[in-house]
């Protein structure tokens, strides 16, 4: 299953996200924001658990989130969203997952892991901005199944249909948030019209 977040200010931010003129310290700001929109729309189910508020003038009843949630940031692209994840999530842990990129095979090269003890009640929220072949995002969500998470949710910015497919194939159970779906792959399995490489672009190493 798989969400498209359809919005005219996120539409705008993504447009000068795809500009090759963007800066990258541009470009991380536009990541940030765009992850928030997504984050909105994404967790819009996390359970919560009634609260007795006292206000200044009076109690009342409040809201608090009731999930152990666990941000996991694929390396190196996925470092750009972790930090608006957490802002909107305080209380969240982090996982990080580290896989490169076989530039002759396009399939990915897992090098790291390190999350948190799964629970009960956990929640994963896996992000990176470039939702492509599907290889990373795919083996990331098999690393954290192997690891006991059942309830994860995949945030992208850009996606296309090849990736979108290849995790509805082996993951059905994990839905897929994305800022919008690209037209396909080229030979070279990066994303058209896409935005290039957004681990580069981010951290400025083109």
């Amino acid at each position: 299953m798989h969400t498209v977040v359809d919005h005219p200010l996120l539409r705008h931010r993504l447009a000068i996200l795809r500009d090759k003129e963007t800066p990258p310290k541009l470009f991380r700001e536009l990541v940030h924001e765009i992850t928030r929109f997504l984050a909105f729309e994404a967790l819009r189910d996390i359970p919560t658990e009634k609260v007795v508020v006292h206000t200044p003038m009076g109690d009342t009843t409040g809201e608090k989130v009731a999930a152990h949630v666990v941000v996991s940031p694929i390396l190196r692209a996925g470092m750009g969203m972790l930090d608006p994840m957490l802002e909107i999530l305080p209380y969240a842990t982090a996982g990080v997952i580290g896989m490169k990129r076989n530039e002759e095979t396009a399939e990915p090269i897992p090098y790291y892991l390190n999350v948190p003890p799964a629970r009960p009640d956990s929640r994963v929220v896996l992000v990176d901005p470039m939702l492509a072949t599907g290889g990373s995002g795919c083996d990331a969500i098999a690393a954290l199944k192997e690891k006991g998470y059942r309830n994860i949710t995949f945030l992208c910015i850009v996606s296309c249909p090849e990736g979108i497919a290849r995790v509805e194939r082996e993951h059905p159970d994990v839905p897929v948030f994305t800022a919008v779906i690209d037209e396909r792959l080229n030979d070279r399995h990066y994303i058209v019209p896409g935005l290039g490489d957004a681990g580069d672009r981010l951290f400025g190493t083109l």
